[in-house]
């Protein structure tokens, strides 16, 4: 069996161009891990905010980083002390760090979950970091009641399109942000106000606000402060600086996701059974990674996308 894999990795900080596909040692499994043959990988827009450098003191890394936080495969061996999985199970879920865009990967059993029959690789593999931290930064500020009120910036993305599901199943009225040719797709995960926000001013629609679900950032959670309650909150997973960004009297919390698999197990089953939707905009091959993580830069999509190893 060779000794090398393929990965996406960078070297250094920068555009487009830095991602690349290379050749790097294949590693084995570790104590409490399991080596996974990787079939696909989700990709994340955490993967070219990584990439620019952008986040280095929420996420620091060091050179040269393979990119990729999600996976789905088999079990290609047990290292000491893990006992969950056996070699040739279907498992998916995050890596709780970077490293998923390889052929091979050591990840924690800890962190994995049983793949349901049903759902395929590519399909599992656009699961993990998306659904889990839709429903943790939904709920990170507190209970969700019916009757709330909840808005929802970047609703057709990976993360808003299970909000949505997620607060309607909690029987909150829901308000989103998406673009014009996002917004049926929106209505159809149940959301009760959809607003087109570059015709659009979504304060004008959203008023009384319990809860700002910022997948989005930029100046949109500057103005999302207006439209709370008194006591509503902001939860952001794209403005790390929300903290200092909160005004006085204002509660803005910062979200970062854990891996939570009794969580992610309870969540695929769901998708599974069909009662939660979980949408794919584009399947990439291994090479296209780099383009992939591009696009995801620098344009709204619907859903996931995911690198589909066998292409």
């Amino acid at each position: 069996m060779t000794s090398t894999q393929r990965a996406v990795l960078i070297r250094a900080y920068g555009g487009a161009s830095v991602a690349e596909v290379a050749e790097i040692p294949k590693p084995s499994a570790g104590d409490g891990q399991v080596l996974v043959r990787v079939a696909a990988a989700g990709v994340n827009g955490i993967d070219w905010k990584v990439r620019e450098g952008s986040v280095q003191k929420a996420f620091p890394v060091e050179l040269p980083a393979v990119l990729g936080i999600e996976l789905a495969g088999k079990v290609e061996a047990v290292g000491p002390g893990a006992t969950r999985f056996k070699v040739g199970d279907r498992v998916m879920g995050p890596l709780g760090r970077l490293g998923a865009y390889a052929e091979f990967v050591p990840v924690a059993e800890a962190n994995l979950v049983h793949t349901p029959e049903v759902l395929s690789d590519v399909q599992a593999a656009g699961i993990p970091v998306a659904a889990v931290a839709a429903w943790l930064s939904l709920h990170q500020a507190g209970p969700i009641a019916a009757g709330q009120r909840i808005l929802i910036h970047g609703a057709a993305g990976g993360l808003g399109g299970y909000a949505v599901q997620y607060a309607k199943q909690a029987g909150a009225e829901v308000f989103a942000t998406a673009s014009a040719a996002n917004l049926k797709y929106v209505r159809s995960l149940g959301a009760d106000h959809v607003v087109d926000y570059r015709s659009k001013p979504f304060e004008s629609v959203a008023k009384g606000i319990d809860l700002v679900l910022d997948y989005v950032g930029g100046d949109v959670l500057d103005r999302s402060w207006d439209v709370l309650t008194q006591d509503g909150a902001i939860v952001s997973t794209a403005a790390p600086g929300i903290v200092a960004r909160t005004p006085a009297g204002r509660r803005g919390l910062w979200f970062v996701n854990k891996a939570d698999a009794p969580l992610l197990a309870r969540l695929a089953a769901q998708i599974a059974q069909g009662s939660l939707v979980s949408k794919l905009s584009e399947v990439v091959g291994f090479n296209d990674i780099p383009a992939a993580i591009e696009r995801s830069r620098v344009g709204p999509r619907i859903g996931k996308v995911v690198a589909d190893f066998s292409r």
